[in-house]
């Protein structure tokens, strides 16, 4: 079949207007087309303006390109590349290797353009993804399936968070993790590569980047090759994805770029006409089937903390759990630094969690927020001044803090501590005990830093030791 053939007819910016023969087919919307030396300059229809032209947005650079130039229609979409070969590897979107190592063999490629699954291949039942972390299973359970966002700015430990949910993913779910940068800064992407592949969890992980400087057009498809790869592993392989989205707001921004280019009339706050249909096309794709889950954590960025702004309202629609981190809560120490009290999920009601999950995250709740309330009476006039019955809130709640902080397998090489997985029932256990009073013996710092109860008695039982050593030093 012969080539069909176009020519540039305008350029305005990134967007490239091109015309073909009236005797021949016009490309599809989505169709790429090519350009420039040897192909380089690859352009994606978005609107067929007339029988002969069509209305293109650039995915690369447009450096050199002239009106009159040649345009070859290459009659596919954008593909990503899909198969047991692109595990460990680095990807950009257009599903080429950019970790210096040779392209993968043994790989077929397939549209990133897919329908959501259907509702009657969708799974009807409820279940709770395990993450193996105390504070996540107990307060904000996570939906196998499901979406999470993950609000926190830098240096609170967003990025650990995410390697040890990998790591917990691999080791119990035996699942494959994929984590899709989108609007990345390259150095952010470059530091991730090289802990994920120190952290030992980069044979069953895939990462696939549309740096910060590249354009809208090609920040706007790096979710679908993303998700594209991950449908793969569900549909076929039939394992369990975790899909690691950072950042979706910058997902909403390039399609926000990317319908200004195209001369739409903006919306609210100048956001794209068509914000609601261009994410939910993406977070429908997002589904628990008959073969698989797809389980998506994403990070949420919140412009100027405005909850109101219609990328949160509309990104808050699809999410099933939020988890917040906290600066305040990192600078004590308490890692994961999660806020249990702006932290909540959809999942943590009666129908959904156990009975007793449910009774004791509302206890857990309840004595952590009577702690905060406390603190400025603390602050001001001293424990003692307390009634009988709010110091054993407060000598709960502070138990309850150190007990959630947690050693992880990712961070062993800093913190020389060995991590802990810790399974649902010990977490609830440990909880269980420490509103029931049952460890009011041992010192807070016995519940810092460990997995289960047994290890809390452990540690318990060498802090008095080494103090019984000191008091024999010093008598």
């Amino acid at each position: 079949m012969a080539k069909q053939e176009g020519q540039v007819v305008n350029i305005r910016g990134s967007v490239v207007d091109v015309q073909f023969n009236s005797n021949s087919r016009l490309p599809l919307i989505n169709t790429l087309l090519r350009t420039g030396a040897h192909g380089a300059i690859i352009l994606e229809v978005r609107t067929q303006l007339d029988a002969c032209q069509v209305r293109s947005i650039a995915l690369t650079p447009v450096e050199g390109l002239a009106r009159g130039m040649k345009v070859e229609n290459t009659g596919a979409p954008l593909k990503a590349p899909v198969g047991r070969a692109i595990l460990s590897r680095m990807f950009n979107v257009f599903g080429l290797p950019i970790d210096r190592l040779p392209p993968p063999a043994e790989i077929d490629w397939r549209s990133v353009h897919q329908p959501a699954p259907p509702l009657e291949r969708r799974s009807t039942k409820t279940e709770i993804f395990e993450t193996g972390i105390k504070i996540i299973d107990v307060l904000m359970p996570l939906e196998r399936g499901g979406k999470a966002g993950l609000f926190g700015g830098a240096g609170v430990g967003k990025t650990v968070l995410l390697t040890e949910m990998i790591h917990n993913m691999m080791g119990k779910h035996e699942g494959v993790s994929i984590f899709c940068g989108i609007g990345e800064r390259c150095r952010e992407g470059e530091e991730l590569y090289r802990e994920m592949k120190e952290a030992g969890v980069l044979k069953d992980m895939v990462l696939i980047f549309g740096q910060m400087d590249q354009l809208p057009g090609n920040r706007f498809r790096v979710g679908h090759t993303a998700l594209t790869m991950a449908e793969y592993f569900r549909d076929e392989e039939h394992r369990d994805v975790l899909l690691l989205i950072d950042n979706i707001f910058r997902f909403i921004q390039a399609g926000m770029e990317v319908s200004g280019l195209m001369g739409q009339m903006p919306s609210r706050l100048g956001y794209q006409p068509t914000l609601g249909t261009e994410l939910s096309t993406l977070e429908e794709r997002i589904a628990n089937t008959d073969t698989g889950a797809i389980t998506s954590i994403q990070a949420v960025y919140v412009p100027a903390d405005d909850m109101t702004d219609p990328a949160a309202v509309h990104t808050f629609s699809h999410l099933s759990a939020s988890i917040v981190l906290s600066r305040k809560r990192a600078s004590e120490g308490f890692y994961p630094a999660v806020d249990p009290l702006q932290s909540n999920s959809k999942m943590a009601t009666t129908g959904i969690i156990e009975e007793r999950h449910f009774q004791i995250a509302q206890e857990v709740r309840k004595t952590l927020a009577k702690y905060e309330e406390l603190k400025d009476i603390i602050a001001m006039l001293g424990i003692e001044q307390l009634s009988t019955k709010d110091r054993k809130i407060v000598k709960r709640a502070r138990r309850l803090e150190r007990f959630f902080t947690q050693p992880f397998f990712t961070t062993k090489q800093f913190t020389n501590m060995e991590g802990a997985y810790v399974p649902l029932g010990d977490a609830l256990e440990g909880c269980e005990s420490i509103l029931r009073d049952e460890n009011e013996a041992f010192p807070e710092s016995a519940f810092y830093m460990v997995g289960n109860l047994s290890q809390v008695t452990q540690k318990a039982a060498l802090i008095a030791e080494q103090e019984r050593q000191e008091e024999g030093q010093l008598s």
